[in-house]
């Protein structure tokens, strides 16, 4: 596993599951009903640990992004430059991803986007160790 490579958990792994079957999945708190991600298993607004995986829409506003030119880290040195963003989801966080498919030119704070996910490769490739990664992309509609 290398250094960039998401850590899959028995927690976690509901998570990564989902994003292979090309869904985004968020965490729902019963008790305050607010989603949270990253995923935690408690939820940071009430610390209630009544949370459980909810399947997100995919849609999500960009907040803000970076073209990165150097990255010496396997497995992005291969696919400089790309573009880290930050993005909201609809259902309200924050969330560090990656913008694929759109001319750095084009971008615009505030611009649609929809969740796209980037199959990882068992020899460390993209995702790396076949770990599949939301990534998102300019809005089809």
């Amino acid at each position: 596993m290398t250094a960039a490579t998401p850590e899959v958990d028995p927690f976690t792994r509901p998570y990564w599951d989902a994003a292979a079957e090309g869904r985004l999945l968020v965490r729902h708190c019963a008790a305050c009903d607010r989603v949270h991600h990253y995923p935690r298993e408690f939820c940071p607004y009430c610390w209630s640990e009544d949370v459980t995986w909810r399947r997100a829409s995919g849609r999500a506003t960009l907040y803000t992004w970076s073209v990165v030119h150097r990255n010496d880290l396997p497995p992005f040195g291969d696919r400089v430059p790309y573009v880290a963003a930050v993005v909201d989801l609809a259902e309200g966080p924050r969330m560090m991803t990656e913008v694929v498919g759109c001319p750095e030119a084009e971008l615009r704070i505030g611009m649609q986007l929809y969740v796209a996910f980037r199959a990882g490769t068992e020899d460390g490739g993209d995702g790396g160790d076949g770990v599949t990664v939301p990534v998102f992309r300019p809005d089809p509609r």
